[in-house]
């Protein structure tokens, strides 16, 4: 699973790398590296499935290019993974709400400048923990067809195992794999936390995690998903954060689970 895993290797210290070996969090965003991260075992979405699906995307030398994804939360701020904003600038980072084709400009898309980075305060890179951050826009969104607010759980709103989830992004579609240019989605159930800590050792999974995945691989996230949403029965429960690889077996991805962070969303989004 990503920061996906591999991706990170190249800009993070020995000492980081190993930490995070250890604690198999490889985060899913979209930096250059050495593995991957993209939707796997997934199907082409719909132009305007997902209004509140946004590509968040770094300004370098050689233009714009996709990192992570992200949520609207309303006309001013989006909801992502905090591992997606390290060592980023607002001057920077665009956010690109009512995208479907990369390759293609179909004139729905909207691209804002940020204007601020909010990290949760209590962050921590190399475990993962509260793993959320908002963007606040430069400008506001038009909000339309293509482009409109994702519906946050309630504060400690439970989602039940089981419970069947669909992820969406632009990430690699299998571990080494390679930016998709649709935006791709696919299906997977919540996993007990029990499960979860057998995997990934109960150290790894806190509660403020939520784990997806089928026992058989073949179905996740991965690099270039981070920060994008996990949308239960039409409820943002998680935000794609971390796993090891993409889509192994036994494997599940992890998620930040928004519901433990509602309050703070709504405390630091205020139009």
């Amino acid at each position: 699973a990503a920061m996906r895993f591999t991706l990170l290797l190249v800009s993070l210290s020995a000492a980081a790398v190993a930490a995070a070996v250890q604690g198999n969090t490889f985060p899913r965003n979209g930096i250059p590296q050495l593995q991957d991260t993209r939707i796997v075992g997934g199907v082409e979405a719909t132009p305007g499935e997902f209004p509140y699906q946004v590509s968040i995307q770094h300004e370098g030398v050689f233009g714009r290019s996709h990192m992570c994804g992200g949520s609207v939360v309303n006309t001013n701020y989006v909801v992502t993974a905090a591992h997606c904003l390290h060592d980023q600038t607002p001057d920077k980072l665009y956010v690109v709400a009512g995208e479907f084709d990369m390759k293609v400009d179909s004139g729905d898309e909207q691209v804002i400048q940020a204007s601020e980075l909010i990290t949760h305060e209590e962050f921590n890179f190399t475990l993962l923990y509260n793993d959320i951050a908002l963007i606040k826009l430069s400008s506001p969104l038009s909000m339309n067809d293509m482009v409109a607010p994702v519906v946050l759980p309630q504060q400690m709103e439970q989602v039940m195992n089981g419970t069947m989830c669909t992820v969406t992004g632009w990430g690699y579609n299998h571990e080494h794999g390679s930016m998709m240019n649709f935006l791709m989605k696919v299906d997977v159930p919540v996993v007990d936390d029990s499960k979860c800590h057998l995997m990934y050792g109960p150290s790894a999974i806190i509660d403020s995690m939520l784990c997806a995945g089928v026992d058989e691989g073949g179905k996740d996230a991965c690099q270039g998903d981070s920060g994008g949403p996990m949308v239960c029965e039409g409820v943002l429960h998680g935000i794609v954060s971390w796993g090891y690889g993409c889509a192994r077996p036994l494997y599940p991805g992890v998620y930040t689970e928004v519901a433990y962070y509602r309050e703070w969303i709504d405390q630091h989004s205020i139009t």
